[in-house]
């Protein structure tokens, strides 16, 4: 695959390459850009030149390019599915089906959506009276380019969800997705010249966060950065960018918790879940990782849950029955299963799951890095499997008895991204999500989003909040004008 520059597809300078591997099959499946600071440089270049008219054309030109993206994204639906699971790979790592139902429409959602947020746009003003009148009002400005590093878990929905909003408000960018998942984004490119998209206004180059993102971040004509990604390399972004007093969203890893009292439907909040749990193979930021479950319906609880977690199904992501497919890479599949270890030394139980059922997979598949929906027991707050980011299908459950320990143990982590609290009491419901050290609280849901609300993360799960208003604000320099008459 190559670099998208100036709107047009150009190798790498250097000409090295990343081999991408299909996560179904171990099998080699493309040539990724090896980039570096030269390519980073053109495309900036690039970006800038772009600035000055996409940044004065009017918000209808803006809206009318990005709704014909969205009608050329969701005629190529099934394409982006098959793409998004993974990659363009002959077997693929993520079910169709999800990327189908999910993540594509999300990413044509995201299109429109800030299509549409920047037609009905108001402006601040105020009048001072007095012994001379005065009218005080705001002018919004884009900032410039905008740095967007996207991550592997959800290739193109959450690389649309930055491109869309640093467009529609009259930015230029530079993108770059994982050097694990970069096919959409790719393919993404040839949507973005058939929607004439002017050239330069998105701009993608692919290679090594140390390379191409470090490049990315402190460049000099970069005016804002927005990254999703580990808190690792979260950390790193704000030490680069400190000295140049750049604007930075960061939206980091999570340690998600759910809190299930006694009075909760059982049954309900199992098969919820279950699927907040392991959907995408656990590899989603929002997942939940950690179950409290009051003592008096601990027991009931765990059964259900182990019987739900035992029919979900693992194998071939193209086959519509399958609810999980392959981690993203053999490296990210240790990681995992060291955990299990972990968990076993820590005198935790393994219900179900690795080491507990074998995967029976074709043998087309026998190279992929497949991992089954595993639920631990036993093991206390301070196991790595319970304060660790362990990004994959693995969940740990643990009894409590009253509505303070539950809180307190709930926000002893370092992480603070998203949590939900399943229970029938109303005043129980507001009183506990208050308390939560968590950007987002869902109660008796999960993963419900309304985009004009403010989202991010507390403590180590990131830094500043998106939703049509937060993004206005981070994409735009507010100007105050104030005349006399």
């Amino acid at each position: 695959i190559k670099n998208y520059i100036n709107g047009q597809f150009v190798s790498p300078i250097s000409g090295d390459y990343i081999d991408s591997i299909s996560p179904a099959t171990g099998v080699l499946n493309a040539k990724v850009p090896c980039s570096d600071k030269h390519d980073v440089d053109e495309a900036v270049s690039s970006a800038k030149r772009a600035f000055s008219s996409w940044s004065e054309s009017s918000t209808k030109e803006r809206a009318d390019v990005m709704n014909r993206i969205a009608d050329i994204l969701e005629s190529r639906l099934t394409e982006f599915a098959r793409l998004e699971s993974e990659d363009q790979a002959t077997l693929l790592g993520k079910p169709v089906l999800l990327a189908t139902k999910i993540d594509i429409p999300r990413a044509v959602y995201n299109f429109r959506f800030f299509a549409l947020s920047i037609l009905n746009g108001t402006e601040e003003c105020t009048h001072l009276t007095g012994a001379s009148q005065h009218l005080n009002y705001v002018h919004r400005m884009p900032v410039g380019v905008a740095g967007l590093i996207s991550p592997w878990n959800l290739p193109l929905y959450l690389l649309t969800w930055k491109i869309a909003p640093a467009i529609a408000f009259g930015n230029t960018c530079v993108a770059k997705p994982s050097e694990l998942t970069s096919v959409t984004a790719w393919k993404l490119c040839e949507v973005f010249t058939a929607a004439k998209l002017p050239p330069g206004v998105v701009n993608i180059v692919f290679g090594y966060g140390t390379e191409v993102g470090e490049e990315l971040v402190r460049h000099p004509d970069v005016s804002v950065v927005s990254f999703t990604g580990s808190t690792m390399v979260g950390q790193r972004i704000s030490q680069v960018v400190a000295p140049y007093c750049k604007a930075v969203s960061l939206e980091l890893g999570g340690k998600n918790a759910a809190l299930v009292f006694g009075d909760a439907d059982v049954n309900e909040s199992v098969e919820c879940c279950v699927r907040s749990s392991f959907a995408n193979q656990g590899e989603v930021c929002l997942c939940t990782s950690r179950i409290y479950v009051q003592s008096n319906l601990y027991e009931e609880f765990v059964a259900k849950f182990v019987e739900r977690t035992k029919l979900l199904r693992v194998g071939d992501p193209e086959d519509n029955s399958t609810d999980l497919g392959a981690l993203v890479s053999k490296q990210h599949w240790e990681k995992v299963r060291k955990y299990i270890d972990i968990a076993i030394s820590d005198g935790g139980t393994i219900k179900c799951g690795y080491g507990v059922e074998p995967l029976e997979l074709p043998h087309k598949l026998k190279g992929g890095f497949f991992f089954p929906p595993t639920v631990i027991t036993g093991v206390d707050d301070m196991s790595s499997c319970v304060q660790d980011e362990i990004f994959g299908p693995v969940v740990c459950i643990m009894p409590f008895d009253t509505e303070q320990e539950a809180i307190k143990r709930a926000n002893n982590v370092k992480y603070g991204l998203c949590a939900t609290v399943w229970t029938t009491h109303l005043e129980r419901a507001h009183r506990v999500s208050k308390k939560l050290e968590a950007g987002t609280v869902w109660v008796n849901c999960w993963m419900v989003r309304d985009l004009r609300m403010p989202f991010g993360g507390m403590k180590h799960s990131g830094l500043g909040r998106e939703s049509a208003k937060d993004s206005l604000e981070f994409f735009t320099e507010a100007k105050t004008i104030c005349i006399k008459y």
